[in-house]
């Protein structure tokens, strides 16, 4: 049987302190990431990687706001601060994170006009992010799940993971969440309901 693939989620720049969308206590899950790292041989990152102007950012709809949503064809969409865009100091892997040198890296949201919170789908719940193509040639059944944030990023990776077959575990203590208005609480009910096992 398969070990089980370690998943790293968005530990990236622009979500950690001094961020525009820092997650809080975010570099606290670093020790935990890292010992997680160090015992599986097969790693992926994933990475939000925007393109300037991406539909997600509340800077590219004139007189809207970050926080405040819009309806989009795929759904509603959550506007953001600026934050991941391609190339940039902010999209970057934080430093901590120890990372090895064969992990293999998924990118998402790189498409200018649709999110995407899941390593699995974007958020038109169809287009494939890259993360099963990858674990499918891998033969894994089985994923490990850290990182940024809990109740966003963390949470759709999880739950896609579970509706395409996978056993999926998040780890508690390497994960940090945003947690506004409940939201954390909310996701690992979703969670627990998808058959998310929680370590």
């Amino acid at each position: 049987m398969q070990p089980a693939v370690l998943v790293i989620i968005d530990l990236q720049n622009d979500f950690c302190a001094g961020g525009p969308l820092a997650v809080p206590d975010a570099e606290a899950i670093l020790p935990t990431v890292n010992r997680l790292i160090d015992a599986h041989p097969r790693v992926v990152l994933t990475q939000d990687w925007h393109p300037p102007g991406h539909v997600s950012f509340a800077s590219s709809h004139p007189g809207r706001r970050p926080f405040t949503s819009i309806a989009m064809p795929y759904g509603e969409q959550m506007l953001w601060p600026d934050h991941c865009v391609a190339g940039t100091p902010g999209a970057g892997f934080h430093p901590g994170l120890r990372t090895p040198p064969a992990a293999a890296v998924v990118r998402k949201g790189v498409r200018h006009d649709v999110d995407s919170y899941s390593a699995f789908f974007e958020n038109d719940r169809t287009t494939p992010a890259g993360l099963d193509a990858l674990l499918r040639s891998w033969q894994a059944t089985e994923i490990l799940l850290a990182g940024l944030a809990t109740d966003v990023c963390v949470l759709h990776t999880a739950v896609d993971g579970r509706r395409l077959g996978y056993a999926v575990t998040v780890v508690e203590a390497g994960c940090r969440g945003v947690d506004r208005d409940g939201s954390l609480a909310a996701a690992w009910t979703q969670m627990t309901q998808a058959g998310v096992r929680r370590a």
